[in-house]
């Protein structure tokens, strides 16, 4: 359990590329730790829209739905998911779905590592201290981005040019999933008011 979830997740980020090759090949990944991952980055975010210092966050708590974070963070990370793998099945990865939500999942950890501590210390923070709050994030996100580009490497045994197109073309195909899902969800919104209309038109005349 130990292992599982805290010294192999900690070795990953330190070192990248024996993680994700441990992962993939010696089978030191656990999904249901990716997915503890996950939770704990909501959790984070959300604690972080509602409790960092007042002159690092800009919401109004008043107005704040945890449930957005769902929309903002776990439905993009599916949608990366599928779109790695729909793009990588057809350039000859070999990474399988499983492999890429682990290999996204264990790439978030720096986000909940500093993000905590910096929401915390953000309330203790004076006016021209909060720069290195922002630096913080600016490297929590960096050594995301990093994770996330050496996983998908590994996972696919791809070359580090190929990896970067990869993941430009995997951004590329969110956006048509996004485009055709908001299309159907619109046609079928609208076959559903039409029934809707035509249905209550019979009740009338009858």
């Amino acid at each position: 359990m130990k292992q599982d979830f805290i010294k192999f997740p900690l070795h990953l980020i330190v070192h990248p590329y024996d993680g994700f090759w441990d992962l993939k090949y010696e089978g030191k990944g656990r999904i249901k730790v990716a997915l503890a991952i996950l939770l704990l980055v909501v959790i984070t975010m959300i604690v972080q829209k509602q409790y960092a210092g007042f002159l690092v966050n800009f919401n109004d708590p008043r107005y704040l739905n945890s449930l957005d974070e769902l929309k903002y963070i776990v439905l993009p990370f599916f949608l990366w998911c599928i779109s790695n793998w729909s793009i990588t099945t057809l350039m000859e990865g070999e990474g399988k779905f499983k492999e890429i939500v682990m290999a996204t999942a264990y790439s978030l950890i720096p986000l909940v590592l500093i993000y905590v501590p910096t929401i915390i210390v953000s309330n203790f923070m004076a006016s021209e201290e909060t720069v290195f709050y922002y630096l913080l994030n600016v490297i929590a996100s960096i050594w995301f981005l990093y994770l996330l580009f050496v996983g998908t490497m590994t996972m696919h045994q791809y070359t580090a040019k190929k990896t970067i197109t990869t993941m430009l073309l995997t951004i590329v195909v969110m956006g048509i999933i996004v485009f055709l899902g908001t299309l159907m969800f619109s046609l079928v919104q609208q076959i559903f008011d039409f029934i809707h209309n035509v249905y209550k038109e019979i009740i009338f005349r009858t």
